[in-house]
């Protein structure tokens, strides 16, 4: 759950999200949205995929990151869960 954190706590990483929860995108893609080198993307795409919330594929020459929402889902259920033991007190 840290490299989760870790990976949440940066507003690049953010935005890549919100850009991967429209369409899947290639690193070349997503750089192109913003102002920063395209070394400095896939340093932030592979923060991303060591907390699970990007894969990717290879297709072709390109490598092609969509959102992983699935380690949301279990992060919002577990803060349900503190939400809700707070309530039964």
């Amino acid at each position: 759950m840290k490299n989760l954190f870790k990976a949440l706590n940066d507003q690049t990483r953010r935005e890549i999200l919100e850009l991967l929860k429209e369409k899947e995108m290639t690193a070349g893609e997503i750089a192109e949205k913003f102002n920063i080198s395209k070394p400095s993307i896939s340093h932030h795409l592979d923060l991303l995929k060591r907390a699970d919330l990007v894969s990717s594929v290879k297709k072709g020459q390109f490598v092609t990151y969509s959102i992983n929402t699935t380690i949301l889902e279990d992060l919002v259920s577990w803060v349900l869960t503190l939400k809700q033991d707070k309530d039964e007190n």
